[in-house]
């Protein structure tokens, strides 16, 4: 089975996770894909292959030679931001030219010029009314196929461990993560886009929620008493400097990016993200919420607003500082599959980002896919393949 017929299979499956689900996985579309998954690993040579109470795929290989013990994970949910009932559509020899989607949607070079770069291969890309899934269906495509190669292979290699994880798009994939029954020396995440794509720097991430009470008048009978709570909701988001979201950053640059909102006269909650790959920086920008909350109780009374401030990973550069030969590892990889490592810092997180911390050193390598939450999601079978390739290298030194 090629890498392109595995992908089309997986992204077959609805795994949208739920943020607001307490469940684990948060949906029961993930917990089908697990089972599928373990399967396919137990058929390439996994033999262990199984899902646990929580719906963690593990397995492993054992190893034949004198290399380290690897880790490769990839994740099994897409995000919930867009429809996961995928209608994946195959461009043979991609032209060079716009791809419609479907009425209203297309793919144009003009807008996503990485399209220029795999002319006359072919593409995978939605019917416009959903996301793909390349993030993470391709990473856990690309892992399966390249463990079927270096099993077929019989070439000496080190040990093998696998894990695909649930709930990574809502910030849950490393919560029950069995670091002991994993057993890799160090891991790569394949959750990665554009080829030659390696990454071990991102951002230090927090979850901001701000809730207000107001004081509901009559309109007719307001004056001097009313306190609108959606109006006050609108007062904090002011007090934030307006150009730090996340429409004006790139790069190293940090934001706060407001996620959600809702309210009434009585009641308002706003919900934020902020990030930062500096961790002074970050703890500036989480420290503007509190004068901004503080500045409001003031003017409004203690009791008019809370605010709860959740940190919900760090940068894995400070963990990975010490453990360079993991990367170093993956760039001869890359080069012998044919790319050019790129390094850029990551403007999210991955499993890997705390995974790092909590011991496994953890960066994160590409897939391929480009676009990745939207409905204008694409990937290329050749770049797909390409990232098997290098998987298959990281293993070439045992």
């Amino acid at each position: 089975m090629t890498v392109l017929d595995r992908f089309l299979s997986y992204v077959s499956y609805n795994t949208q996770s739920d943020p607001e689900s307490s469940s684990c996985p948060s949906t029961p579309g993930q917990r089908v894909l697990a089972e599928k998954l373990a399967e396919d690993l137990r058929g390439v040579g996994a033999a262990d292959a199984a899902v646990d109470a929580d719906g963690y795929v593990y397995a492993s290989v054992p190893g034949t030679g004198k290399g380290p013990v690897i880790g490769l994970i990839a994740h099994m949910d897409t995000s919930p931001d867009c429809p996961g009932t995928v209608h994946p559509r195959l461009v043979e020899n991609y032209d060079g030219g716009v791809i419609p989607l479907d009425g209203k949607l297309t793919l144009d070079p003009a807008d996503f010029p990485a399209l220029r770069s795999h002319v006359g291969e072919r593409l995978v890309v939605t019917d416009g009314s959903s996301l793909l899934g390349a993030d993470d269906k391709a990473g856990a495509a690309e892992i399966v196929a390249a463990v079927e190669r270096i099993v077929r292979s019989g070439k000496p290699h080190g040990g093998i461990r696998i894990c695909f994880t649930p709930d990574e798009e809502i910030g849950r994939g490393a919560d029950r993560f069995d670091l002991p029954r994993f057993g890799a020396d160090f891991a790569y995440t394949l959750d990665g886009g554009e080829l030659g794509g390696i990454e071990y720097e991102n951002f230090n991430a927090a979850t901001a929620v701000v809730r207000i009470t107001g004081r509901s008048i009559h309109p007719g009978a307001a004056k001097g008493k009313m306190v609108n709570a959606c109006l006050v909701a609108m007062e904090f988001r002011a007090l934030l400097p307006e150009h730090e979201q996340p429409v004006c950053t790139e790069g190293y640059e940090g934001f706060w990016h407001l996620c959600g909102m809702r309210g009434d006269v009585e009641s308002a909650e706003l919900e934020f993200i902020i990030r930062d790959h500096d961790m002074g920086l970050f703890e500036q920008r989480k420290e503007a919420f509190r004068r901004a909350a503080g500045f409001l109780r003031g003017r409004y009374g203690e009791d008019a607003v809370s605010l709860d401030i959740t940190d919900s990973y760090y940068n894995m550069k400070e963990k990975l500082a010490g453990h360079m030969d993991v990367v170093e590892r993956a760039e001869r990889a890359m080069r012998s599959a044919g790319m050019e490592p790129v390094s850029t810092p990551i403007r999210g997180g991955t499993d890997g980002a705390r995974l790092s911390w909590m011991g496994l050193p953890c960066p994160n390598l590409c897939t391929g896919g480009h676009n990745y939450h939207g409905r204008q999601e694409w990937v290329s079978v050749e770049a797909m393949e390409k990232c098997v390739d290098m998987i298959c290298a990281l293993f070439d030194e045992a």
